[in-house]
């Protein structure tokens, strides 16, 4: 590894993320050692550490450092937690959610996405993440239950129907709202009840099955 390579990476650590306010120092450490530029496309990997979204294909991207680092705050894995991803991207979120808990489900919808990405996981030697290629906001349904659900997109609202896999003491977190102007939220289950906290604003592309509902203009 290059000392340009050590020094954008802390560069990007120190005076992008943590003036964000992210001071976790597990969460630092997981964008330390999880080397991003093996996750970013080949053709922008000089950009791997730029305070930027980098397209990934399909309409999608991979998100600004900051985002990245501002949900791993918000999720606050400790290291016993079952996680869903709900959009894979490059697998880069991925490996720092599972640095931090016990194992991560991440489903992407398209595959070749879905196969770069766990030849990079795989490469990275993370043995606690299985990927599945898959449409989880589609007619997909599941049974199992987790501890920590993340969408890897934006979403109109909240998926209503993963609520019903988030276990108790859980925590869904999603990007919500009407681009340009979307909310960066975490809500939590008590029981039978929610508690849903704003964290930040941003805007990203949406997942599929999640965008606004069709306007119809004359």
């Amino acid at each position: 590894m290059s000392i340009d390579t050590e020094l954008a990476r802390q560069n990007m650590v120190e005076n992008q993320i943590r003036p964000w306010e992210v001071l976790d120092p597990r969460v630092l450490d997981a964008l330390r050692d999880v080397r991003r530029e093996t996750f970013v496309p080949e053709r922008f990997r000089d950009l791997a550490f730029a305070d930027m979204a980098l397209p990934i294909g399909h309409g999608e991207v991979m998100f600004k450092p900051v985002i990245e680092g501002r949900i791993l705050q918000a999720l606050a894995l400790r290291g016993d937690e079952r996680v869903l991803e709900i959009g894979t991207g490059t697998g880069f979120l991925t490996a720092c959610m599972a640095r931090l808990a016990a194992s991560v489900t991440s489903v992407e919808r398209h595959a070749d996405l879905a196969d770069a990405a766990r030849a990079r996981l795989s490469a990275a030697h993370f043995g606690n993440v299985r990927v599945e290629t898959g449409d989880a906001l589609g007619d997909a349904q599941t049974s199992e239950t987790f501890d920590v659900i993340v969408l890897g997109g934006g979403a109109y609202a909240l998926p209503e129907r993963l609520r019903a896999s988030v276990r108790p003491g859980g925590r869904l977190f999603a990007i919500v709202g009407e681009s340009p102007a979307m909310q960066a939220v975490l809500a939590t289950r008590d029981g039978a009840n929610w508690t849903q906290q704003s964290l930040f604003e941003t805007d990203v592309p949406y997942l599929h099955n999640a965008q606004p509902p069709r306007r119809f203009t004359l």
